[in-house]
């Protein structure tokens, strides 16, 4: 199943968190477990308190929606275990055409690989016939690797040097010892000779006959013997061909895990030899193969907008990320889509008024989990339906959600509103990034800022150390201007602080800042529009 994100804004407030929550619950009641509520910041302090009063779990952090090797679906993985012989690797790369095999542990974890490259190192090696060997391989196996029958079986495990007995007699059998192998041909008498010798195995050539006597003596002496069809030269050829595909894999084949963005992955498979790569679960169990042709399929991941639809203030990644939908309350942005989306835009006082107006069209009744958070979504964005934006349909849907909720709406709305403008010991910095937004008007990047307060007094008593932090976020951010506005409830008001051009901030709003700006409570409604005509007509003159 492809899931689908639904995530808010960056330095998301309650009305983001909630309506992520609210729609992703509403779209799982008719396709359940596709939709996730996501969040890309942290919660604030009115945000966890609305959560923890309804007991709700906190959306999902997700840092970027870039995709990642997890949102690949992979194809069956060919993999051995590190004990097979590499001639079953060999087999079943020609069996099903493949370039590379992963070789596995006991606990399915990437150890290696074997590839053409390797397979072509292992039958050129058996060329030099002196230097033959083999690990521990059970006769069986070395039995099906050189497609010979096992006349009469000493040892159930071979393991020494393979001597090619084509020198004079007397010098093979001077050199060998108790754990070799010897390979012979249609030559009764030196097989006699090499069995009385006691080595640990005689391989027959070339589909010599075994005579009784060999057999009777291998039987007397301890010693293995087998028969084959190929000849000595192929025997050499494929006894390397028997030796567990750990000794022959290679070890440098480049490791992902499924959390690597699949940038990185490109590059990683772009420079490695075996133009592939393992990807592996957390547990570091191999999941798949990543190839340059896996990597061609265009990967994103799906994501549903909530409360805002400006690329400037979206979560990270965005522009990889395939937005199937848009549900929000402000101006429009500049967020492009490849395809036709649902796209709801209304001028209503929250997100989480849209979310909460679905449920009562379809007919379906949110959890009081859920209807106590879309709550706390409303009062947040309406300063408990204060506001200027306040519509209509916020009163409709506080009416709705309250009472599912169990909530007088004016008590938790006071409630909510006392746990945000909780600013003792929070340094002045942190205040101001809690609810930022950044915009684009005509042509200058801006930033705005807002905090809830008691009482303008906080503020003013701090007007100078405000001014400071202030500039310093504009600097940080790379905007040219940045303006913080400071939200009396009570009075009805806010205190405007700016950072940025000194003649341009005149221009705007006088000489001297912090200015009160009475009915501002909004920053989307009162305070936006106003900026930005503002700074049209300065773009004018």
């Amino acid at each position: 199943m492809i899931q689908v994100y639904c995530i808010g804004h960056r330095q998301p407030d309650t009305d983001s968190i909630a309506s992520a929550i609210g729609y992703a619950d509403f779209k799982n009641r008719s396709e359940p477990g596709r939709y996730v509520a996501a969040r890309c910041g942290e919660l604030n302090a009115e945000s966890r308190f609305a959560l923890e009063r309804f007991g709700a779990k906190a959306p999902v952090l997700v840092a970027s929606v870039e995709p990642r090797l997890s949102d690949i679906t992979y194809k069956p993985v060919f993999a051995l275990p590190e004990n097979v012989p590499t001639y079953d690797v060999a087999a079943l790369m020609a069996k099903e055409g493949l370039r590379n095999v992963v070789i596995t542990d006991s606990e399915g974890k990437p150890t290696g690989m074997i590839g053409e490259h390797a397979l072509a190192n292992a039958y050129i090696e058996t060329l030099h016939l002196a230097e033959l060997a083999v690990n521990p391989v059970p006769v069986e196996t070395l039995a099906r690797v050189l497609q010979a029958e096992v006349v009469v079986s000493a040892h159930p495990v071979l393991e020494g040097r393979v001597y090619i007995a084509i020198d004079a007699l007397h010098v093979t059998l001077a050199t060998m010892t108790a754990k070799d192998i010897a390979v012979v041909g249609d030559n009764e008498p030196a097989q006699l000779a090499l069995v009385s010798a006691g080595i640990a195995a005689l391989i027959i050539a070339e589909g010599a006959p075994v005579g009784e006597r060999v057999r009777a003596a291998a039987r007397q002496h301890g010693v293995s013997v087998l028969s084959t069809g190929l000849d000595a030269f192929g025997v050499g050829k494929m006894i390397n061909l028997s030796l567990p595909a750990k000794e022959r894999m290679e070890a440098s084949v480049p490791i992902l895990g499924c959390s690597e963005t699949i940038a990185k992955a490109r590059q990683v498979v772009a420079g490695s030899k075996f133009r592939a790569a393992c990807v592996i679960s957390p547990e570091g169990k191999l999941l798949g193969i990543l190839t340059r042709t896996t990597l061609l399929d265009d990967v994103r991941r799906q994501v549903v907008l909530l409360d805002h639809n400006e690329a400037s203030q979206a979560v990270p990644g965005i522009e990889e990320a395939d937005v199937i939908g848009i549900i929000d309350h402000h101006r429009l942005g500049a967020i492009t889509t490849l395809k036709p989306i649902r796209f709801e835009n209304e001028p209503v006082g929250a997100t989480s008024t849209i979310v909460a107006r679905m449920y009562m069209e379809s007919g379906l009744v949110p959890s009081k989990e859920v209807a106590g958070v879309l709550l706390c979504g409303i009062l947040s964005d309406t300063l408990v339906l204060r506001m200027s934006t306040t519509t209509h349909q916020d009163k409709k849907a506080v009416a709705f959600l309250a009472k599912i909720a169990g909530e007088d709406y004016e008590t938790l709305g006071v409630a909510l509103l006392e746990a945000g403008m909780d600013l003792a010991g929070v340094p002045l910095a942190d205040l101001l990034t809690r609810d930022t937004k950044d915009f684009e008007l005509s042509g200058k990047k801006v930033l705005i800022a807002q905090v809830m307060v008691p009482a303008f007094s906080w503020n003013r008593e701090r007007s100078a150390a405000i001014d400071q932090e202030l500039e310093k976020l504009r600097a940080a951010t790379g905007n040219d201007l940045a303006f913080a506005l400071f939200t009396n409830v009570v009075e009805n008001a806010s205190d405007l602080y700016g950072a940025g051009d000194a003649g341009m901030l005149s221009a705007l709003y006088g000489p001297e800042l912090p200015t009160r700006l009475d009915g501002v409570m909004s920053r989307k409604k009162d305070f936006l529009p106003l900026l930005g005509e503002k700074l049209k007509k300065m773009g004018r003159v």
